[in-house]
């Protein structure tokens, strides 16, 4: 099962696979309008979740003493792919194992080597393997950016809502951020629910602050940068998405 991520970990997603080393919590935090406590806490929730499966140094190998980055296109048996592909990685030499679903050229093999003789040794212990050769190529050049879909989409602000479920029955669950200057900020929920900010068959369920999760109580106080979580038995009006600061 599919591990469901809403806005604000996709940016974070994106800040980090742009530049992880360079990107900290608060400079994701001033991005998304929440705070660095939020940012922090969401990435541990990622990295647990196997989400953010670690970090790593984009190294140019040929400017080390000239080394050579080389792609073996390779074939192994289906029922053995993945076992062979966990054996190639433990080869010295070899960086990266990717693998594809398909019948032919279903693993692709990224090796250093000092030069044309420690790549044919590597080339000959893959074949000892199992794996055929199908094509092997030097690479020249590789270049990653992170997933545009994730990102801020240009110039637009962050929205203030965050995730959307539609449950049986016209039922909802809607996470949303409270912006700076939405109508709600400093209200309490009983007083929101008085004012009519907050209607009646809509119910504050979950606040996230910080490292910090609150439950909503009728004297609770909404703050800027707080991830909302609400429950509502029908579908939610623009005007309460709004007293949070959206759209």
């Amino acid at each position: 099962m599919d591990d469901r991520v809403d806005e604000v970990d996709r940016r974070i997603l994106y800040a980090l696979a742009g530049d992880a080393r360079g990107t900290s919590a608060p400079m994701i935090a001033e991005q998304v309008d929440v705070s660095p406590g939020t940012i922090r806490n969401r990435i541990d929730q990622l990295e647990t979740a196997g989400i953010i499966r670690g970090y790593h140094a984009d190294i140019d190998y040929e400017r080390v003493e000239g080394r050579l980055t080389n792609l073996f296109v390779c074939t192994a048996p289906v029922a053995d792919r993945e076992r062979l592909a966990n054996q190639a990685l433990n080869l010295s030499g070899v960086v990266n194992v990717r693998q594809l679903t398909a019948g032919q050229r279903n693993l692709h093999v990224t090796v250093v080597g000092g030069g044309s003789r420690e790549l044919t040794r590597i080339a000959t212990q893959l074949s000892e393997l199992g794996l055929t050769i199908e094509e092997e190529r030097l690479v020249e050049q590789e270049v990653t950016q992170p997933y545009e879909p994730f990102g801020p989409n240009g110039d637009r602000e962050f929205p203030s809502l965050n995730d959307f479920i539609s449950l049986t029955g016209d039922a909802e669950i809607v996470e949303l951020t409270a912006s700076v200057g939405a109508p709600i900020l400093g209200m309490t929920l009983e007083e929101a629910k008085r004012d009519g900010v907050l209607p009646d068959e809509t119910l504050v369920v979950g606040i996230e602050r910080g490292d910090n999760v609150v439950t909503p109580k009728g004297e609770t106080r909404i703050q800027a940068g707080d991830i909302i979580t609400l429950f509502s038995r029908e579908p939610s009006s623009g005007e309460t998405i709004a007293a949070f600061g959206g759209e």
